[in-house]
């Protein structure tokens, strides 16, 4: 039986674990999260150990294939991959979902640090995730899990997409919002924050993604279904 290994606990990783049938799926998850949504299949928590550890893991688990669906900002686990699947030889494949078209309004920076320096001085509404918090000096920072170590600057809101348009606006209206601060993550599950921006004429601060790995790539689902079966080159 073939074995496919997802990264990522994204909802396309969650979604291509629970279309693949007649396979043996390991779908890997990072551990960042405290409540993480389980994919269907086996699943396995925490990092590999580096490239070395993915590379002994892939041999010993005779995996056939590898999908890196993980977030698009989670570039040191794909670098990992892409690494690991060229010493071994193990098809490797990218799921990203697209970015979001860009809109008027809009302000694209290449790090978190550089749009916390853009937008010190007004109260910002920060979805960039726990991880790099400390920078921002005023706003509300929303987050699945408490950041560590804590801004006592921000107020904070824990809570798991997918949001509302109306939630959004009441959470915008509440803590008087200046600007939106977001990774260029794409996807339906977290626009809504987006749209209600765009009905306040509040300014967007966006994060560029990192650059993609020299790997084939692919925006659906469906599309990595059909590599799988069709063009890996696996099994």
């Amino acid at each position: 039986m073939m074995t496919v290994l997802v990264l990522g606990g994204t909802g396309e990783a969650r979604a291509l674990a629970a279309a693949l049938t007649g396979v043996r799926v390991v779908s890997s998850l990072a551990g960042r999260v405290a409540d993480p949504k389980l994919p269907a299949g086996e699943v396995r928590v925490g990092g590999f150990g580096g490239v070395d550890g993915l590379i002994a893991y892939l041999r010993a688990e005779h995996v056939d294939a590898v999908v890196d669906a993980t977030h698009p900002f989670a570039d040191r686990i794909t670098a990992n991959a892409l690494a690991a699947t060229t010493a071994t030889g193990t098809p490797f494949l990218v799921l990203r979902r697209p970015g979001w078209p860009p809109e008027d309004g809009w302000r694209y920076v290449d790090s978190v640090a550089e749009a916390a320096a853009l937008v010190a001085g007004r109260r910002a509404f920060i979805t960039t995730g726990r991880q790099e918090l400390a920078a921002f000096t005023s706003g509300v920072a929303r987050t699945v899990d408490p950041p560590d170590p804590p801004n006592p600057r921000l107020d904070l809101v824990l809570d798991r997409g997918p949001y509302t348009v109306d939630g959004e606006l009441r959470l915008m209206r509440e803590h008087r919002v200046e600007v939106l601060v977001t990774k260029d993550s794409g996807g339906e599950m977290t626009a809504a924050k987006l749209t209600a921006a765009r009905h306040l004429g509040l300014p967007v601060v966006v994060v560029r993604r990192p650059p993609p790995p020299d790997a084939p790539l692919v925006e659906t689902v469906a599309e990595a279904l059909d590599w799988l079966t069709r063009g890996s080159g696996a099994g």
